[in-house]
This record gives C-alpha cells, structure tokens and sequence, in this order.
C-alpha cells in the first residue's frame, strides 16, 4: 500500500497539469520581462491562438527559451497562472 500512495505521489509531482497553480500575483511582475518584446494584444481574440492550459504552459516554456537570464520552473508555473486568471481563464 505504501508502494501505491508513493507511486500516486510521484505522478501528481511529476504532471504539470495536476501540480498545484502558481502564484498569479508573483506572474504578473514577472510579466514585465515579456513587455520588453510585446503587449497583452497576443493574448485576446483575434491573436490568440492558445486554447488550452497545456499549451498555454508550452508556449511559455518555448518563449522562456528566448530569454536570458532564464525563468525558473516555478516563475513559468507564476507566469502561466497570471496569464491564465487574467487573460485564458482555462479551467485547471
């Protein structure tokens, strides 16, 4: 039984979809790295082309690529849930 309540463990660390959300507030400052190259414009209908929460993760670990010094995995996990309280509003 203890080999099960680990293995569940191990999967609700190891999917960033069940993990829990980052910290909106903190996102938002973070945000203001990425106003050095655009605006909130890519967000909002008729530019965006994210649909969902996954592939909102994705594309900010792509564009986290292009920046330097790098996002660390929890300011991703801050940027995506700014970005998803105040803009996408996906469900988790």
């Amino acid at each position: 039984m203890k080999g099960l309540i680990a293995v569940a463990a191990l999967l609700l660390c190891a999917s960033p979809d069940l993990r829990a959300a980052g910290d909106a507030q903190r996102g938002e400052q973070l945000h203001r790295d990425c106003e050095g190259c655009h605006r909130s414009e890519l967000y909002v209908p008729p530019r965006a082309k994210v649909k969902t929460l996954a592939d909102l993760r994705k594309e900010v670990d792509r564009w986290n690529d292009r920046m330097n010094p790098k996002f660390t995995k929890q300011e991703v996990e801050d940027l995506v849930a700014y970005l998803n309280r105040d803009f996408y509003r996906f469900p988790p």
